[in-house]
């Protein structure tokens, strides 16, 4: 079911005036850290951990038998598709965060665009980001 009051503001703003007050809700918000460095992340983020892959090939990896044979088919038990995948996306993550030149962590970046370094505290990089976007228009 539509929510009336939705469509009411559809038919009332304009779609210039819907796009700003929706645009913080579309913007594409990454945070890139490490285990070392821990943030507060909220909801609607991607989170890029830049040791993941490391803690991925340990896990599978370790308490492997020293038998080849053996830790061959273990190994075959512990790489799953879901394990693949997961390894995936780190190595996507990784990929993404040298694309986007961070230097530092934690690195909060909108819309690949807007970064604040050094902030474990999200929600203050974000609203620093969004001062700087309505300080520029």
């Amino acid at each position: 079911m539509t929510n009336p009051l939705l469509l009411r503001l559809l038919r009332l703003c304009s779609p210039a005036t819907l796009l700003a007050c929706l645009s913080p809700c579309l913007a594409e918000t990454w945070v890139i850290t490490d285990s070392a460095h821990p943030v507060d992340l909220p909801a609607d983020t991607q989170l890029i951990q830049l040791d993941r892959l490391d803690q991925l090939e340990v896990s599978l990896f370790q308490d492997l038998p020293a038998d080849p044979a053996q830790a061959q088919a273990a190994f075959k038990e512990h790489m799953t598709a879901d394990a693949a995948a997961d390894i995936d996306r780190a190595h996507q993550d990784i990929v993404n965060a040298w694309s986007l030149g961070v230097s530092k962590i934690p690195a909060v970046v909108v819309d690949r665009q807007y970064v604040v370094y050094g902030d474990p505290n999200v929600a203050r990089a974000l609203t620093k980001i969004e001062h700087f976007r309505r300080a520029s228009r």
